[in-house]
C-alpha cells in the first residue's frame, strides 16, 4: 500500500525530472493553477489492446505513468484483453494487491502461495477475484470467444515481474548455466526458449 497523501490530490507532472520518480512517494505535483477537470479523466482503457502476440493477451496500463491523476492516491487500474486461448503467464506485482473484475468471457485465474499451494477458479462476467500482494498468479481465457478484465491495484505503480520473460529475456541475460541447473534444461533448449520470449518483452510500469 502506498503512503497516505497529504494533499487533496497531486496530479503528476511527468515533464519534470525527465519523467522519473523524484522520490519513493511519487512524482512532483503539477501546479494547481494548471490543473483542469480533464486531468481527472483517463480514456486509455476504452480501447482494446492488440492480442496478436506470443501470449494472445494485451495489458493496457493505467498506472501513474499513464494516468497522472493517481499520483499519491495509492491506486491504479489496467485493462486486459484476451484472444481465445490467450494467457497472462505467471507473474507478480511486488507493490500491490490486485482485484480482477471479469467484463466479458470466462477466465481461469490462479494464485500460487509461498508454500506452493494453488488456488484457482474459472471466473465469469461480473465476478471478481483477489490476488494478494506479491503472489505469483496467472489468467487464462478458457472461453471460446474474446475475454476482457479490468484490474485495480492499491498502488499507483504496482510493478510487474513476468516470470518467463524475466527468466529468459532479462537484460542483461541470466547466465545459461543458472537456468540449466535451476530448471534441469539442456543448454540448447535454453536458447530455443530465449528466442521465443525475446519478442514478447514489453515494459509495464
Amino acid at each position: 500500500m502506498d503512503p497516505d497523501p497529504i494533499e487533496d490530490f497531486c496530479i503528476a507532472d511527468l515533464t519534470r525530472n525527465g519523467g522519473t520518480l523524484s522520490c519513493n512517494y511519487g512524482f512532483p505535483c503539477k501546479p494547481l493553477s494548471q490543473v483542469t477537470s480533464e486531468d481527472f479523466v483517463f480514456s486509455g482503457l476504452t480501447k482494446p489492446g492488440n492480442t496478436t502476440n506470443l501470449f494472445g493477451s494485451a495489458v493496457t496500463p493505467g498506472s501513474v505513468d499513464f494516468f497522472p491523476a493517481v499520483n499519491t492516491l495509492g491506486l491504479s487500474a489496467n485493462r486486459v484483453d484476451f484472444a481465445p486461448g490467450g494467457i497472462l503467464p505467471p507473474h507478480s506485482h511486488p507493490r500491490a494487491t490486485e482485484l480482477i473484475t471479469i467484463i466479458h468471457g470466462k477466465v481461469l485465474i490462479g494464485i500460487i502461495t509461498s508454500n506452493n499451494q494453488v488456488f484457482s477458479r474459472v471466473v465469469e462476467k461480473g465476478e471478481v477475484f483477489i490476488v494478494p500482494r506479491g503472489l505469483l498468479h496467472f489468467q487464462y481465457n478458457v472461453g471460446k470467444n474474446k475475454a476482457r478484465t479490468y484490474t485495480v491495484f492499491n498502488s499507483q505503480k504496482p510493478g510487474i515481474i513476468n516470470t518467463p520473460i524475466s527468466l529468459f529475456a532479462s537484460l542483461p541475460l541470466i547466465p545459461d548455466e543458472v537456468l540449466v541447473k535451476s530448471y534441469m534444461l539442456d543448454t540448447n533448449l535454453v536458447q530455443v526458449i530465449r528466442d521465443k520470449f525475446a519478442p514478447a518483452k514489453q515494459p509495464l510500469k
